[in-house]
């Protein structure tokens, strides 16, 4: 029997690479097992450290002490009573260090040693250096500060710590993941993705090295060519993937040179395969239904109210003589949403626990259905609203109604003038999507960290509910099981699950390099 992979996670945030190499079955129990996971952030460590503890049950088999601290009957502090030597192995896998400081660089080191000293090369590498300084909008951001010296900003090459731990390691496979922009970002005029690539073909490069591999690349020739594949090769388009989700970003798999001379993979079928495109609805349709919060007098009757009140402003603002043809079109929608809102006998809160509702919608089976599910589950944790002022509340009604009607949703020209928000860069054309719904039979958008700010890019695409997505929804369209809990409070929570990567995506890509390593 072959002994499993042990894996490193470099960067980890809450799990989501680990989670899905780790969910890889076998005949032997797991393929690949988590070693070492490294993150520097306090609560996504947390999420990280109880994550790592659940792995230290069989698969299926995790207790019935845990299903009830996911219900709220029992506490984390009672798991850790109950079970002291699984935590202390949790605990000894998931590292709260910052790379590249000198105490992770002291702790690490003979941690490293040890893992390829003791595996006999049976290692994978796998983790994404922060993004910050390679996004779009992390560079916008930066483009105005008149003192933001890029060579200064050391976020742009903390992917060199994670290529001294790949040279020490000397991995059989590794996985370096990054946003898409990447591939544009530069510093004093040179592409840092060109520089990444130099970099990682210089590793143990008088032992041949490492050949680089493009996961989703129309061939797989580059397994049997030494011409590297582009740059754009490395961009993976997660909605090909059956990710509910229009998630693209750059994943450079590496092989160790002694495993890709042995490979015998067909020039013509890349990595990983396309599979049945996954929408919102698919994975959010079954869910409970809850309402959204409110910043003031926040009751269901207030909010009823509320919400009957914007419905009713719409319906008399698109009836009023010479209005535009799109708003009017939105009335008999309206009308009909305000009398279902009005009913005294449909009771919202703003959490719903009921599992055996939130399953995926529709009978949609499958893979990720599997992936997602956990039968054992009392109740769906994390499914909870937050609070939003009235007139953002009148905005969503707006949006989610346009977009029910006329299958888009709504450019700030759309908006009627009384519903426009305050911001001087409005009408500038650089905010025209400020507000945005994520439609039902389609993948949602990118799911990123600012849905922790505001809900205005994720509106929930049904108008009777108001609101944006709850923490549990994101989760969902980034592939995390229900029974993946995040630790801290509602705004980390939404921070650890936009950084993360899908899990599911994540399990695809193992199973690619379980298909072809020894």
């Amino acid at each position: 029997m072959k002994e499993p992979y042990q894996v490193v996670d470099l960067f980890a945030g809450p799990g989501g690479l680990a989670e899905g190499f780790s969910s890889v079955p076998s005949e032997n129990g797991r393929p690949f097992e988590v070693t070492l996971s490294v993150e520097m952030e306090a609560s996504a460590h947390r999420t990280l450290t109880l994550r790592a503890f659940t792995r230290r049950f069989p698969r299926g088999e995790l207790p019935e002490l845990y299903y009830q601290f996911l219900s709220g009957e029992r506490t984390l502090e009672d798991l850790e009573k109950a079970y002291p030597q699984y935590w202390n192995d949790a605990r000894s896998e998931a590292l709260r260090l910052e790379l590249g400081s000198v105490e992770a660089k002291k702790i690490l080191t003979p941690r490293i040693d040890r893992i390829r000293n003791d595996s006999g090369g049976r290692t994978i590498l796998i983790g994404g250096p922060p993004c910050q300084a390679y996004s779009l909008v992390g560079r916008s951001r930066n483009a105005g500060n008149q003192d933001y010296v890029p060579e200064d900003d050391g976020r742009h090459f903390l992917y060199r710590e994670y290529i001294q731990i790949l040279d020490r390691l000397r991995p059989a496979a590794f996985v370096m993941e990054n946003v898409k922009g990447i591939l544009s970002s530069s510093v004093a005029g040179a592409q840092i993705f060109e520089r990444i690539l130099e970099d990682l073909g210089k590793v143990g490069h008088e032992q041949g090295g490492y050949r680089l591999v493009a996961l989703a690349a129309p061939s797989g020739s580059s397994l049997e060519t030494l011409q590297p594949p582009s740059a754009r090769d490395f961009v993976v388009r997660a909605e090909e993937f059956g990710v509910p989700q229009a998630r693209h970003r750059v994943f450079v798999v590496g092989l160790r040179s002694d495993i890709a001379a042995e490979m015998r993979v067909p020039v013509d079928a890349p990595l990983l395969s396309p599979s049945k495109p996954v929408t919102v609805r698919d994975v959010l349709g079954g869910m409970p239904e809850v309402r959204s919060g409110m910043s003031r007098e926040d009751d269901e009757k207030a909010w009823r109210h509320t919400v009957s009140s914007a419905a009713s402003e719409l319906i008399q603002l698109a009836g009023q003589r010479g209005q535009d043809a799109t708003l009017r079109s939105l009335r008999p929608s309206l009308r009909a949403i305000k009398a279902q809102v009005s009913k005294a006998n449909r009771k919202l809160g703003r959490s719903a626990r009921d599992y055996s509702l939130g399953k995926i919608a529709n009978g949609h089976s499958g893979p990720l259905q599997d992936f997602l599910a956990d039968d054992r589950l009392m109740s769906l944790a994390q499914h909870e609203t937050r609070g939003h002022m009235k007139s953002d509340l009148a905005r969503y009604l707006f949006c989610s109604v346009f977009a029910e009607v006329h299958g888009r949703t709504p450019k700030s020209a759309d908006f009627p003038v009384q519903l426009a928000p305050d911001h001087r860069s409005w009408n500038s054309g650089k905010f025209a999507d400020r507000f945005r719904v994520q439609m039902w039979d389609r993948a949602s958008t990118t799911v990123t960290s600012h849905i922790s700010k505001d809900g205005h890019y994720f509106i929930h695409p049904d108008p009777t509910q108001c609101r944006s997505l709850t923490v549990r929804e994101a989760a969902r369209l980034q592939t995390f099981p229900d029974n993946y809990l995040f630790l801290g409070n509602r705004t980390q929570q939404y921070i650890q699950v936009g950084n993360a990567v899908p899990p599911f995506l994540a399990a695809q890509i193992a199973e690619a390099l379980l298909r072809i390593l020894p």
